[in-house]
């Protein structure tokens, strides 16, 4: 079994598991494409969580409301002034999330990281 997404005018509206694809467009209509939870970015992982050299299928598992363009598959854009990684379909802030082990949100307003207090 594998999982397959549900891609309609470049929208994901449904993600089930299932044998594959054509048994999806043959009972339930529409167009169909397989999913990986195991992909990220574009690289296969395996269940201990490092790159495995498997296939990852379109860039990133699909989900509902991501869109799908025939190459990978990725989520609707955060904010503004983000940008999609052509490569790995990650969409990626124009200034790097601080790596000091705080807990960081965006603040589009102010185009940086804002420091959560815990």
């Amino acid at each position: 079994m594998a999982h397959f997404a549900k891609i309609e005018n470049g929208i994901v509206t449904e993600v089930i598991v299932a044998n594959d694809a054509e048994w999806c467009e043959v009972n339930l209509g529409g167009t169909w494409v397989q999913t990986s939870y195991n992909t990220y970015g574009g690289v296969h992982y395996g269940p201990d969580r490092e790159p495995d050299g498997g296939v990852a299928l379109y860039k990133n598992y699909a989900g509902v409301g991501y869109n799908f363009d025939g190459i990978g598959y990725y989520g609707p854009q955060p904010y503004p002034s983000w940008t999609l990684n052509t490569q790995t379909y990650i969409w990626e802030p124009p200034v790097p999330r601080p790596d000091d082990g705080g807990v960081y949100e965006w603040d589009e307003a102010t185009q940086s990281w804002v420091e959560v207090n815990p």
